[in-house]
């Protein structure tokens, strides 16, 4: 397969960044809005803090996160990092599942479980059976999803481990 020029590679790095970018400033806002629903004693504000989660959940979680993926595979292949060459790449292909499946699965979940939760008639949505429980699980996948993104951040600029040795034959 071809490489990129400089001019091609300047670009992907850039939508790369971008798309890492986004999931960053996704997170931190995830973070705020739980907080917030973990503090209010508004029904109202704890409804608004869940509907918002889960828009972006469905929206620029899921797009950051696909163009990110992408980008980074044709930055891999495309370029002389390969896909299993360094440990670092391995690692953050790891991780990178991690928050495929976070961010598409558990915050999409406990997002929407949230929201119908906190729709019920009772006044208080703390009061529904779950809701804590639901809570606590959207909790630990921010604070996963968060962990994650800050080590590829730091896997990226450091680029630790090296290079994988070539498999010896007997």
């Amino acid at each position: 397969m071809s490489k990129l020029t400089l001019q091609r590679r300047r670009i992907l790095l850039l939508l790369h960044l971008i798309f890492a970018s986004i999931m960053l400033g996704g997170q931190a806002t995830f973070i705020i809005l739980a907080l917030t629903a973990s503090m209010t004693d508004s029904a109202a504000t704890l409804r608004t803090c869940y509907d918002v989660m889960h828009l972006l959940a469905d929206t620029s979680v899921r797009a950051s996160t696909i163009g990110t993926t992408v980008t980074g595979i044709l930055l891999s292949v495309l370029t002389s990092w390969g896909l299993f060459r360094y440990y670092w790449l391995i690692a953050k292909e790891v991780l990178t599942l991690v928050t495929i499946a976070i961010g598409f699965v558990g915050l999409h979940a406990w997002t929407l479980r949230g929201v119908r939760l906190s729709e019920a008639p009772v006044m208080n949505a703390w009061a529904e059976p779950g809701f804590t429980v639901n809570h606590t699980w959207l909790w630990i996948g921010i604070l996963l999803q968060s962990i994650s993104l800050i080590v590829l951040f730091i896997l990226s600029v450091w680029k630790p481990g090296g290079k994988v040795k070539a498999a010896r034959s007997l």
